[in-house]
């Protein structure tokens, strides 16, 4: 899946994934992360959530990444701040008290780019990757955050039924891509099918939403 897919979801605003509010999974298992307040937390590939204003008015400290310029100047307008803009290798980088998005190719960023990492929220980035993706960002996401803690929602569905994105990821590929570095906890499972009609629209007729914690437990990756 090209760049210029998202790049044109995000122009012609066809961008189902973005919630209108934060995520109820995210105000219910944030406390499981137990973190200080002003910890730093990366959302890779953030879009525009609204789960950034709310982890901002919880205390918390914001890094992403998100591909998309105007998601990220559309992100700032709401939450009514005006950043200071610089570059970077893989784009432009957006600045101001407690929050910093990296605009541009994740597959860019460094570990010494966004610092010291207390836990990673994964939203809407594994499950927005095709298979033959998912392996090289998840390899890659370990590396920039030294396996830091992670929340991670993930679907499973029947690829028969639908294609994604957002894409199924079964208990056994999560446990592939991270089991080496973390114990999984799964923390909840609910089909949502009858919240989100676009997917029995495409055809689904069983959908779980999965919210695990990653909680690191055999070292760190190379």
């Amino acid at each position: 899946m090209e760049p210029e897919f998202w790049q044109e979801r995000w122009r012609s605003d066809e961008i189902g994934f973005h919630l209108p509010v934060a995520h109820p999974l995210l105000k219910k298992y944030l406390p499981s992360l137990e973190l200080e307040i002003g910890a730093p937390i990366f959302l890779p590939l953030c879009g525009k959530t609204l789960d950034i204003e709310y982890l901002l008015s919880a205390e918390y400290s914001v890094i992403g990444v998100e591909l998309s310029e105007k998601a990220v100047h559309e992100l700032f307008s709401s939450l009514n701040i005006q950043p200071v803009i610089s570059s970077w290798r893989g784009g432009n980088v957006f600045r101001a008290d407690r929050i910093t998005i990296f605009q541009g190719n994740f597959f860019q960023l460094e570990a010494a780019d966004i610092g010291a990492i207390h836990a990673v929220y994964d939203r809407a980035a594994l499950v927005a990757l095709p298979a033959e993706l998912r392996r090289r960002y998840a390899e890659h996401l370990l590396h920039i955050s030294y396996a830091a803690q992670q929340l991670l929602i993930s679907f499973e569905y029947s690829q028969v039924q639908m294609d994604g994105p957002p894409f199924s990821v079964l208990t056994a590929e999560v446990a592939q891509l991270y089991a080496e570095f973390f114990e999984l906890r799964e923390m909840h499972r609910a089909d949502i099918l009858d919240k989100t009609p676009r997917f029995r629209e495409r055809g689904l007729t069983h959908c779980d939403e999965v919210a695990w914690h990653l909680v690191p437990s055999s070292g760190r990756p190379d």
